[in-house]
């Protein structure tokens, strides 16, 4: 044991002599024998800590994985904060879980101990998406809600995402406040696991009716989908709980023709078909491409195991088959959603769009031209979700998103949605055919009218604590010595969200950025490109949105103004020298 830290140490020596179970001390045990320090050191070195998205982390024993002592702690503290916020009230908690392995058996944990601390628990009797556990948290008045799931991450992965009551996840200062109550918990043995199951009801298909019926009330372009409603739609639900909602929802809007993919069909944690389940990677929609070939397909659809997220694919000018980014995919969205809703006549000059900072500013720019008001807000949909509760029964939200695949239309959830932004795509789609356009002809008349702006994420991994190490060390460089020009422009200002302020480099004169502290860095150029730099709040990683922009004449110019601007990208990954 001398190769590990103190703190290292003295953590693993309480799991081993507390009051965990055999499975999870001889799991321990073996890691001390074989001298896996690089593991030990990686599974106790700081207690698992609630990020953008909640708890999240690889499943095995120790402080820093997800296990039934984690999840239970967790769930201690959030019960705690609850009967402290919520004095002498009936609390009641939603819980549902996806297709990961174990949490289904998280999820039961997570019940019975609310249950064990007089909370009234609904929880999903089998898997369902994250949406739907925000759409429960409101419609069934609790004052919270957990998601059993770790989004897109690999396999090895499971999280808890903790919801308030307005069915969004916990923003400040609540999300502190479960954090230090969870803090408090500092032996296993204050952990109350025994569960009382007169507090546990379950629910399932009545709720599933009730979303259904209220998503399916947004429709825009019914009339449209009558006349296409033999659109050919490819799904696949990635082994996920996408299968549970996402084509009765396709169905419901009017469309007959939902072509599943069937090796993808059944939920399995072990996500046996793909690399990693994430429909932001092309390896994931390889069979739905595939199948998509064989039938013809007008439009490709896949979620993540716990449906919050979903990729698209759809034929480009040459006849084929080409994913859209999450960028490409929120602002045709957000664009046919104010098309649409003016058509209608629907606007009262009280709407509003929300996007996050890394996010396309193409979107402004729509928005802009039709007087509705965007907002921007930090990375997290969380940070979406409370702008829409502060300003409930005020202003109108239409639709909002961020470019990680995820997206929102109405206001019955409080997270991103992958089941009505399916619904969504799938009607646009059948609008701009009825009109005998395609999606990506409509994605580049938007361009035309708007200018060309092109998005790209790099990320860079780190793992383990040097990973960590090396990841702040890279943001403190760029804070103090940011780059003086990027893809061949000078760099005229720097946000930096974590100081709240952002600096005109011309003159180095500051203002003050309204939004909260976020570790989060912004170059902007003279010709208007923006770069943003993040480390994830989820995972070993950080992150570089690149969003470069220029003027498209005409469709004709379409390749060569793409390629001049990747090239562009290019130079400025070049520039930042990562």
């Amino acid at each position: 044991m001398q190769q590990l830290e103190p703190s290292v140490k003295e953590r693993v020596d309480k799991w081993l002599n507390g009051n965990y179970d055999a499975t999870t001390k001889a799991e321990i045990q073996n890691l001390v024998d074989t001298q896996a320090y690089t593991e030990l050191t990686d599974s106790f070195y700081k207690d698992l800590e609630f990020g953008t998205g909640g708890l999240r982390g690889i499943m095995g024993a120790g402080s820093n994985r997800i296990n039934k002592y984690t999840i239970g702690a967790a769930t201690q503290g959030l019960a705690n904060y609850l009967l402290q916020k919520y004095p002498n009230q009936e609390i009641k908690v939603a819980i549902a879980h996806d297709s990961r392995n174990n949490s289904d058996v998280l999820g039961k944990i997570t019940a019975d101990v609310f249950s064990a601390n007089g909370i009234k628990v609904y929880f999903f009797k089998a898997l369902r998406p994250t949406p739907e556990l925000s759409f429960a948290v409101r419609e069934l008045g609790c004052k919270s809600g957990v998601m059993l799931t770790a989004s897109h991450n690999p396999k090895e992965y499971n999280g808890y995402k903790a919801y308030g009551a307005d069915g969004g996840q916990f923003v400040a200062p609540d999300d502190k406040l479960v954090m230090q109550e969870v803090a408090k918990i500092l032996s296993v043995d204050d952990i109350k696991f025994d569960a009382k199951p007169e507090n546990i009801s379950y629910i399932g298909e009545e709720m599933d009716e009730d979303y259904l019926q209220k998503i399916t009330s947004l429709s825009v372009s019914p009339n449209a989908i009558k006349r296409q409603k033999d659109l050919k739609i490819v799904y696949s639900p990635i082994h996920g709980t996408g299968i549970t909602l996402v084509p009765q929802a396709l169905e419901r809007f009017g469309f007959e023709n939902v072509i599943l993919v069937d090796e993808q069909t059944t939920p399995d944690g072990n996500f046996p078909t793909v690399i990693y389940p994430n429909p932001e990677e092309k390896e994931a929609l390889t069979l739905a491409l595939k199948k998509a070939k064989e039938v013809d397909a007008d439009l490709v659809l896949a979620t993540d195991p716990d449906a919050d997220r979903v990729g698209i694919a759809v034929k480009n000018l040459k006849g084929e088959f080409e994913l859209l980014n999450g960028n490409q995919t929120g602002c045709l969205l957000v664009n046919y959603m104010l098309e649409a809703w003016e058509k209608a006549g629907k606007f009262t000059g009280k709407e509003y769009v929300i996007k996050t900072i890394v996010t396309s500013y193409l979107i402004d720019k729509i928005a802009e031209s039709k007087n509705v008001t965007c907002y921007n807000t930090l990375t997290g949909f969380k940070f979406i979700g409370q702008i829409m509760t502060q300003l409930q029964g005020k202003e109108t939200f239409i639709v909002g998103g961020e470019e990680s695949y995820g997206y929102l239309v109405g206001e019955f959830v409080r997270d991103k949605d992958a089941v009505v932004s399916s619904a969504f795509i799938a009607e646009m789609t059948a609008f701009y055919k009825d009109k005998g356009s395609s999606l990506y002809e409509a994605l580049v008349d938007m361009y035309v009218k708007f200018g060309f702006y092109k998005e790209k994420l790099v990320s860079i991994t780190k793992k383990g604590k040097s990973g960590a190490e090396e990841i702040v060390a890279m943001m403190e460089r760029f804070r103090n010595n940011p780059p003086k020009s990027l893809g061949g422009s000078k760099v005229v200002a720097l946000k930096d969200y974590g100081l709240r302020q952002e600096t005109n480099l011309h003159d180095n004169s500051t203002t003050e950025l309204e939004l909260p502290k976020s570790d989060v860095l912004q170059f902007i150029t003279e010709d208007g490109s923006i770069i943003s730099a993040r480390p994830s709040g989820t995972e070993p990683k950080i992150k570089f949105y690149c969003s470069v922009n220029k003027p498209l004449a005409s469709k004709a110019e379409f390749d060569k103004v793409n390629e001049e601007l990747e090239q562009k990208v290019d130079k400025i990954m070049q520039d930042l020298e990562v």
